[in-house]
């Protein structure tokens, strides 16, 4: 079908991902679920098939702490689609075992490569994709626990750690703030087009702690009391779905939304267009070329 939406969704293995996927192909959209492990996402590719009844569900290898692997990702969705019409940025890196920093191949520090840098990355790279749809939708997601961090910048002077102070939630937190900037940036640029991009506003959702194999007792336990009160990935993923293809989100642009498709505020640094510019400018010293879209200078000011 001509009008068949045609939605990327990222880290769809699992989790919220899967279950958005599951959600789109149910509504008869065209999903690719973007992953890194081929076996553990062929396993999600053919249970959103069967779970769905679309046959019209397909896998794309994807590492977004990966430049290469980014661009591999985009070379093989063009080959196969000449428009993207929903862009979700579920895929995230939060290892709670782990207990200093990291790096990729590309010599980035792994949460900052991964949740922040990745996904820009990405838009990127699929910008001629996502021009050609009538209307594409960029969701981007962060996450409600930055409300315990209202003091919480984007250490523009090190934003990989790169001189100590590393601790999985800072950097978590830190890269998930940056999204939220991006949206906002990215919704600028985007006033007098078509596209729009919003950001979702995860709350406490049930995971697999089985996952990770190295988390220390506490932190097992503690995630254990939090499952108690957690909402689904599948209650979670509704909002995905409903940004991604609801009528009532048509035109809708630069807004943060919660698990129940209400608007929300982020914190006051995220929406200072002074903080957004400096959070910008330090995203494009790692961009090669330029940001896409770039209709608004971000050049230092003065």
């Amino acid at each position: 079908m001509a009008d068949t939406k045609i939605c990327l969704v990222t880290g769809a293995n699992s989790g919220i991902g899967r279950a958005a996927a599951m959600m789109l192909a149910t509504a008869g959209a065209e999903v690719v679920m973007a992953c890194r492990n081929r076996e553990r996402g062929g396993q999600a590719v053919d249970a959103v098939q069967h779970g769905s009844g679309s046959t019209r569900v397909s896998l794309l290898l994807l590492d977004l702490s990966s430049r290469a692997s980014i661009r591999g990702a985009c070379t093989a969705f063009c080959h196969r689609f000449s428009r993207l019409d929903v862009l979700i940025h579920n895929a995230a890196d939060f290892d709670m075992s782990r207990k200093g920093a990291t790096y990729t191949e590309d010599g980035i520090e792994t949460v900052w490569a991964t949740n922040h840098l990745g996904p820009v990355l990405l838009t990127n790279g699929l910008w001629k994709e996502l021009e050609q749809s009538a209307a594409a939708r960029i969701v981007t997601v962060a996450s409600k626990g930055l409300i315990m961090h209202p003091f919480l910048r984007v250490r523009l002077d090190d934003p990989e750690f790169r001189n100590g102070g590393f601790r999985m939630d800072r950097a978590y937190y830190q890269s998930k703030l940056a999204q939220v900037m991006y949206t906002y940036w990215l919704a600028q640029q985007l006033e007098s087009t078509g596209i729009t991009a919003n950001c979702v506003r995860v709350t406490n959702v049930r995971i697999d702690v089985a996952r990770y194999a190295n988390i220390r007792p506490f932190s097992r336990w503690l995630y254990s009391m939090k499952s108690r009160s957690a909402i689904s990935p599948e209650r979670m993923a509704e909002t995905y779905a409903w940004l991604a293809l609801s009528p009532e989100a048509e035109g809708i642009s630069g807004r943060y939304f919660d698990e129940n498709h209400q608007p929300v505020e982020s914190s006051p640094y995220s929406r200072d267009p002074e903080n957004i510019r400096q959070v910008m400018e330090l995203t494009a010293r790692y961009v090669p070329g330029k940001l896409i879209p770039m209709t608004v200078s971000i050049a230092p000011a003065g």
